[in-house]
């Protein structure tokens, strides 16, 4: 990427907060003196009493190559491209850091902030790499993505963590493109629309996961190189998949070649520990107060957006952001201006940061992962909200996830977890997500939450995968949930792919591939999730039995009945009622035998009968099957406009006397 020398008014923008493009002016970038291909180097240190440049072409003596200060606290050196390839590593690509002698006195060697390369671990030096030349091929697919509406489209998400979702068989990592031959058939097979990447940005620790960046611009090594990671995006396009990041905004570790203490002082971090640092982590927050942070990190979701052509960014740990008190104890937090907890600076940085993606990326999502009842994180910032285009639905994630560890037996007195949800469903765009960080730390994998011998827990996870698939909202899974991976994740091996050669797992995943395609091919299933318009239940109080009903319906009128059991109580013949008089007839059944189910369904057409029920005109008696999710299409009949069919007519008269919500009809 070529050095863009940036006018007066473009260093003002980065001070003030509003530059996009501060990889253009800071890091290391080619350029041409003449005919002399040279390296710009740039670095902002302020308070810096000196800075030179140290590395593999100087044998690391930082007295040979000092830096000039400019008028705004950016230090500036050009050398030519001959003399930083000189005594370059083998494979050609010379590494760099910045020696600089802070405020405080001390020398600290730092790796470039905008550095686009890195060394491996546990090295942390920068590499000089040019990004230009690779050559993109996914024209199509972006031109499709800028008329993308995901609120109407659907969006199946699988996330995966690159260096444990396959491995060569010496445990050795696969690169990027290693893994893009292997993971691009897979997701297409199953029918995921996008995949999402756990942080690909440098960071030193793996048990991190990638969420303590230490090289926000650089594409980490452990894989290969920046533009490996290009054509693996790019193969995706091509292959119709999109591409999601995990972005980290929140806080960066406190190793001694990052962000941390650059120039001797807490240039990234809030100078005053109650808002500068996060001790439950262990690493430092930024300071949304400072415009050359809010540069730094704007120009960094604007790098990975339009350099690498990612999708969407995932970002990470919202409440950190929007909370002084997040993960605090009292008196370890300092309030705002105002007395409250809320980070003002940085939610007025999360509005800059949403407007600015949306308007210069057509048809890409920023997604939120936010835990807290902070409102209107996905309204438009015009009216006050945060901007996002998505929010993770952790409240239903939570309920969902405490119903399904409790015993069947006890779950009738646990039914409003599965109900609650729909009070507050159409608040935000929602994601649903199974992430990686519910099957760590204890908290036992999707399977082994659920009780009971293997028949049940295998089942209970059918059922609610299916369940998850017709609430409204988006999805997310991730990898390993769908072939039913019976252990935690671990970030250090790979999945345990050898269970599919046994039992169940293998009829899981071909689940999980039927639902996927079931939903990609279902209009009712996402296209309308703003409103009741697309959602109406049918049975939503039957606490003893623990089965709950509703219909989805897309926009025009098309409408999918989902009835879900969560015990292992069979019922032969079990009555709902319905508003329109038609006929349902099984479309998908988590117990079929192709499943690893009990092979219980609805094998004919089914109709609808005169009478009412639970206040619906018709209803219909349909065989429930055990710890199952089964989907019905629900042919309505055309009646003319205004007019009930004879059966309605009879309805109310009919309607005393029926069987209650849930019982059994004979």
């Amino acid at each position: 990427m070529k050095y863009n020398p940036p006018t007066q008014a473009v260093r003002d923008t980065f001070h003030q907060g509003t530059n996009r493009r501060a990889y253009e002016m800071l890091g290391a970038h080619p350029c041409t003196e003449g005919e002399t291909r040279i390296w710009h180097f740039c670095l902002w240190a302020p308070h810096a009493k000196k800075v030179s440049l140290a590395g593999s072409f100087n044998g690391w003596d930082d007295g040979k190559h000092p830096m000039q200060k400019q008028h705004d606290g950016t230090w500036e050196l050009r050398l030519s491209e001959e003399e930083v390839m000189r005594d370059a590593p083998e494979d050609g690509v010379p590494v760099y850091k910045y020696a600089v002698f802070g405020a405080d006195g001390k020398r600290r060697l730092k790796a470039d902030p905008y550095g686009f390369y890195a060394e491996l671990r546990p090295n942390m030096g920068s590499r000089l790499f040019d990004l230009d030349g690779y050559r993109w091929r996914d024209g199509t697919w972006m031109k499709k993505r800028a008329s993308f509406n995901a609120y109407q489209n659907p969006v199946n998400i699988y996330e995966v963590h690159i260096g444990s979702w396959r491995r060569h068989e010496d445990g050795s990592l696969l690169t990027y493109l290693e893994f893009a031959d292997e993971l691009i058939p897979y997701v297409k097979e199953m029918g995921y629309t996008h995949i999402e990447l756990l942080p690909v940005m440098e960071h030193p620790l793996d048990m991190s996961w990638g969420y303590q960046v230490l090289g926000f611009y650089a594409a980490t090594s452990r894989y290969g190189t920046p533009k490996q990671l290009m054509e693996l995006i790019d193969r995706c396009h091509r292959a119709g998949v999109g591409v999601i990041l995990d972005w980290v905004s929140a806080h960066f570790p406190r190793d001694e070649a990052g962000l941390f203490m650059l120039d001797g002082t807490p240039l990234y971090n809030h100078p005053d520990k109650r808002r500068g640092e996060i001790a439950q982590w262990g690493t430092m927050l930024f300071d949304f107060g400072r415009g050359e942070v809010c540069s730094y990190l704007l120009s960094n979701a604007c790098f990975w957006l339009d350099v690498f052509h990612a999708d969407g960014l995932r970002v990470d740990a919202v409440s950190g952001l929007l909370y002084y008190d997040f993960c605090k104890e009292q008196g370890e937090w300092l309030p705002n201006d105002y007395g409250g907890r809320e980070n003002i600076d940085a939610i007025g940085f999360l509005r800059r940061l949403n407007e600015t993606v949306y308007h210069d990326f057509t048809g890409v999502m920023m997604i939120a992962e936010e835990a807290s009842a902070y409102p209107m994180v996905t309204a438009p910032t015009y009216l006050g909200g945060l901007g996002f285009g998505f929010k993770w639905n952790m409240g239903w994630m939570n309920d969902i996830l405490s119903y399904l560890k409790k015993e069947p037996v006890h779950r009738r007195y646990h039914h409003d977890k599965l109900t609650f949800s729909m009070f507050y469903a159409f608040s935000e765009n929602y994601i649903l997500p199974f992430s990686h960080d519910e099957v760590v730390h204890g908290k036992h994998s999707m399977l082994d939450k659920n009780p009971g011998d293997l028949w049940q827990k295998f089942a209970g996870l059918r059922a609610v995968y299916a369940y998850t698939m017709a609430h409204p909202g988006k999805k997310l899974l991730f990898m390993g949930g769908e072939f039913a991976q019976f252990i935690e994740w671990k970030y250090d091996d790979q999945l345990d792919w050898f269970l599919l050669v046994y039992d169940r797992h293998p009829q899981v995943q071909e689940c999980v591939k039927a639902l996927n395609h079931i939903y990609r091919n279902t209009p009712a299933l996402y296209e309308v999730e703003d409103s009741w318009d697309g959602f109406q239940w049918i049975t939503a109080s039957d606490t003893d039995n623990s089965v709950i009903a509703f219909l989805r319906t897309d926009s025009k009128g098309k409408a999918v009945l989902c009835v879900a059991n969560f015990t292992p109580v069979f019922h032969p013949i079990y009555r709902i009622g319905l508003p329109v008089d038609g006929t349902l007839n099984e479309a998908f059944n988590t117990d079929r035998r192709e499943y690893g189910g009990s092979d219980q369904y609805n094998a004919f057409e089914i109709l609808l009968k005169v009478g009412g029920f639970n206040s619906f005109p018709y209803h219909a008696d349909i065989c429930v099957p055990p710890l199952s999710c089964c989907y019905f299409d629900y042919h309505k009949l055309e009646t003319a406009a205004g007019a009930q069919s004879p059966a309605a007519e009879d309805a109310a008269v009919l309607q005393d006397g029926n069987p209650q919500e849930g019982a059994k009809a004979s």
